[in-house]
């Protein structure tokens, strides 16, 4: 994979930036979590001391390929300018006339922030010559582009994939750094390899489950996923959420497992609640003896325990998807000892990024106490699943 030491001298050159600033908003714009931004800075700051002239590209959220105030990069810009003692300008638009203008203004040294990528629909076309049409556009604003966006380099977009081939271009020091820390849990992981699931569904990791279980030891299983893995074995799971769908999937890959010798460790317990409410009375029951009125909101201290302990044995530990409703602090407490374990392990520890990266800042854990916290959730997964991501494959030689 290209790095950035392949373009060579950058000083004075107009270098094109993919980040990703997908960061969640309060109702008054406020950023809530700027871990997103403040992962790319190691390239920006890079570029920057280079003596580049930078300008950078984003997205914020989903506005279905039409400007809309609600996802304006504002907020970001204003939080970058920050973080890189330098007022950081946004343009207007994102490959119009105001963008135009800032890049051809751009100092060395300086950074400018084109609005959101995906006002414009030949960003996300499944149209190949859409997309391209695009990306010539981006590729007119500079004279080589780096891919740093590790979010979105599991989609073929016109900022990520497309403009890479007009360009010559590199991965940023984030990409690379993802890459290298998730091939730690791909190629020859030190064992016991454990890898933690969680979130909600079954269906949105049925990928990765199915690669994990040809290369874990054990899946440690929580989350709203797990209830479909618990009536798999035939228990009540009340209220819980369920996907009746992926019943037989969880009963194959149980078997699965069993027959390759991987461990699937399911809770044992659980922490439940007729409603779900943050200030809902919380009680916990076995596995075997969940109330049918009541729902699981999350792992109960006993599978807690358990889970512990398999992280702390591991030498080899992912972690993707939390194991209740951390949101709500009285089902937070099987996240928080997932977290805690994982903060402790003496092996190589990987968090799994979306949620899971937002539990360990929510809940208040120290970022550097873990190897490796990725930015990008889907991504990751994919990774982990063994795909080819079409923003990595671009960059290789």
């Amino acid at each position: 994979m290209r790095t950035i030491d392949s373009l060579g001298d950058l000083s004075g050159k107009k270098v094109l930036v993919r980040s990703d600033f997908n960061v969640p908003l309060d109702a008054e714009k406020n950023i809530t979590d700027d871990g997103r931004i403040r992962a790319a800075l190691p390239t920006l700051t890079r570029l920057v001391k280079a003596g580049a002239k930078v300008v950078v590209m984003a997205h914020l959220g989903r506005p279905k390929g039409k400007v809309n105030p609600d996802f304006s990069l504002a907020p970001v810009a204003a939080r970058l300018g920050e973080l890189l003692g330098q007022n950081v300008k946004l343009a207007a638009d994102t490959v119009g006339e105001d963008a135009h203008r800032l890049a051809a203004q751009v100092g060395p040294g300086e950074v400018v922030l084109l609005e959101n990528v995906r006002f414009d629909p030949r960003e996300t076309s499944k149209t190949d010559s859409e997309r391209e049409e695009l990306a010539a556009l981006y590729a007119a604003l500079a004279d080589v582009y780096v891919s740093d966006g590790f979010g979105v380099v599991h989609r073929k977009q016109a900022s990520v994939y497309d403009v890479a081939k007009l360009l010559p271009s590199a991965a940023g020091e984030l990409v690379f750094k993802e890459i290298d820390s998730l091939s730690k849990a791909t190629d020859n992981p030190q064992r016991p390899y454990t890898v933690i699931l969680g979130g909600s569904k079954v269906s949105d990791k049925l990928g990765v489950i199915d690669n994990l279980i040809e290369k874990a030891d054990r899946l440690l299983i929580g989350g709203g996923m797990a209830y479909t893995f618990l009536r798999a074995q035939g228990y009540e799971v009340g209220k819980s959420l369920l996907e009746e769908d992926q019943i037989e999937n969880a009963k194959a890959y149980l078997e699965k497992a069993k027959q390759k010798g991987v461990e699937i460790l399911l809770p044992t317990d659980n922490v439940t609640a007729a409603e779900f409410k943050a200030d809902a009375p919380a009680s916990v029951h076995p596995a075997d003896a969940m109330p049918a009125q009541e729902m699981g909101l999350d792992i109960g201290p006993q599978t807690a325990e358990r889970y512990a302990q398999a992280i702390a044995d591991s030498k080899t530990i992912v972690w993707n998807g939390p194991m209740g409703v951390f949101e709500f602090e009285a089902f937070a407490k099987g996240t928080r000892a997932v977290a805690q374990a994982m903060q402790d392990a003496c092996g190589f520890t990987i968090v799994g990024g979306g949620d899971s990266a937002a539990a360990v800042r929510t809940l208040g854990y120290d970022e550097t106490k873990f190897n490796h916290i990725s930015t990008g959730g889907g991504a990751s997964l994919e990774f982990l699943e063994g795909k080819t991501l079409p923003g990595i494959a671009v960059l290789e030689d």
